[in-house]
């Protein structure tokens, strides 16, 4: 957490962290290590981790670099790391790294680059001939559909066998159908569909491919989570929907509606609003009729600029509405809502940093070590995990065929010691823990660590484990 009254105290809390944090990520790397050798991340969590966390959260770097070593000799003695020197295997990410989306495809590839660096660290991917590091090759989409499959065909060109991308379920839905013919047409240069994001349930059901592996919670399963905490809100009587206006937002209207439904009959939806994707510079309109309808919550699936500026515009018009939100925890909402998202804000994702836990705290201080800029805070755990998970399956297989590798991914269970998650082979859809978590200040209880240095985070009011968020699926995979 970096919070400062001046400059000065700015960057001596700033190395401060950056000390204490670079003592965990030898901890993590190490934990990795040791589990590539074939022992358990967890019993290097319960050595290491502690140690580190115990230190940092003591505000003393000496503590958090004692620990790490201390833990790291308990849990990673003898653990050699080399580096991998066979050719790199390419990863290729499809995403919006310019216009209205930007700072979302930066957040992306800064999470993806972690879970890269990580795997690299620990010594690349065990394949038949030797090691291999990992490579992220980005491909800009500019947000466009149709710029995504101009990047597709050139990731084919390249022999580029992994495609990662996830900002947007119209680009996915695109991408699965034309690598669904790619593979079908060249089966010598098949590619494999990685999506950390992009939440229509359809993908994982319907319009299941497979080749396509979701890595996040779909929108039925965020909706449930979030519904089981409104149906203990009795002060929401009024819902007000506001969504972007393409699939993926109607998929959250038509969710919210069917979750209250069932679990709180008597609320009464009051709007259900679409906007333009990327196009509205002020929400002040749209906040001006979520007033008047005299909703008091508000249920919105947005992400990117639409939430920040949704956010800003409620604080400007002093909007006192509770948003139930998927991605009220994402870049820049925290600083944008400030004292009006206190206790207003609900979010659900599969981690925040203040989950809790020594390993998970551990973690969060190695992102922030290779990030330590504060609008740099966005740490997205799924992210490196699918690169994590990746990574596994070729080292079990020894391949990287994406064929070979896709049949791996099929049933694999992933536990980095904190975070437990499967990937089901029936869909293609990981299963793992979600969390619902409330906005506050930092400092206050359960809020240790903010969000981007802006003296705002979040403390859990709700947490489920991988067992109580699994979806039904309707999937009727066609397999090569």
């Amino acid at each position: 957490m970096i919070r400062a009254s001046n400059d000065s105290v700015g960057a001596r809390t700033m190395a401060k962290w950056q000390r204490a944090a670079a003592g965990a990520l030898v901890v993590v790397s190490m934990a990795a290590a040791v589990h590539a050798a074939g022992a358990t991340t967890a019993g290097v969590a319960s050595g290491a981790a502690n140690g580190v966390a115990n230190g940092a959260a003591n505000k003393a770097a000496n503590g958090a670099a004692n620990g790490a070593a201390n833990g790291a000799a308990n849990g990673a003695a003898g653990a050699a790391i080399s580096k991998p020197a066979g050719a790199p295997i390419q990863l290729a990410l499809i995403e919006g790294m310019s216009g209205p989306f930007a700072n979302a495809g930066a957040a992306v590839e800064r999470n993806l680059r972690f879970g890269v660096e990580q795997v690299n660290a620990h010594g690349g991917v065990k394949l038949a001939d030797g090691s291999h590091p990992l490579e992220l090759v980005v491909l800009d989409s500019k947000g466009s559909t149709e710029e995504a499959l101009v990047q597709l065909r050139a990731a084919a060109d390249r022999h580029i066998g992994y495609i990662l991308q996830g900002n947007s379920s119209a680009v996915a839905a695109a991408l699965i159908g034309a690598i669904d013919k790619q593979n079908s047409r060249e089966p010598e240069n098949r590619e494999l569909f990685l999506n950390y994001s992009a939440g229509d349930p359809a993908l994982t059901n319907a319009n299941c491919s497979f080749w396509h592996f979701r890595f996040d919670a779909h929108a039925g399963m965020r909706m449930e989570a979030l519904a089981d905490v409104i149906q203990r809100d009795k002060a929401v009587k009024k819902v007000y929907l506001l969504n972007q206006d393409y699939s993926f937002g109607h998929d959250v209207s038509g969710l919210a509606r069917s979750a209250l439904a069932a679990k709180r009959p008597d609320i009464a939806v009051v709007g259900d609003e679409f906007h333009p994707i990327g196009r509205v510079k002020d929400f002040a309109p749209y906040i001006a009729k979520i007033r008047a309808s005299g909703a008091d919550a508000v249920i919105t699936g947005n992400w990117g600029n639409d939430l920040t500026l949704l956010v800003k515009a409620a604080r400007e018009q002093g909007l006192d509405t509770k948003f139930y939100t998927f991605y009220g925890n994402s870049l820049g909402a925290s600083a944008a809502l400030g004292d009006a998202g206190v206790k207003h804000v609900i979010a659900v994702a599969e981690w925040h940093p203040n989950a809790g836990g020594a390993a998970s705290d551990a973690w969060y201080a190695a992102f922030r070590a290779r990030f330590p800029a504060a609008q740099d805070d966005y740490p997205v755990l799924r992210m490196s995990l699918m690169i994590e998970t990746l990574a596994e399956a070729m080292g079990r297989v020894g391949s990287a065929n994406p064929a070979v590798v896709a049949k791996a991914l099929e049933g694999i269970r992933f536990d980095n010691g904190f975070h437990a998650s499967w990937m089901r082979a029936d869909d293609h859809q990981l299963i793992q823990p979600l969390y619902v978590m409330e906005m506050d200040r930092a400092g206050s209880p359960g809020v240790h660590f903010d969000n981007e240095g802006s003296g705002y985070g979040f403390r859990t009011v709700l947490a489920l484990s991988p067992e109580r968020t699994v979806p039904p699926t309707v999937c009727r995979m066609k397999r090569p």
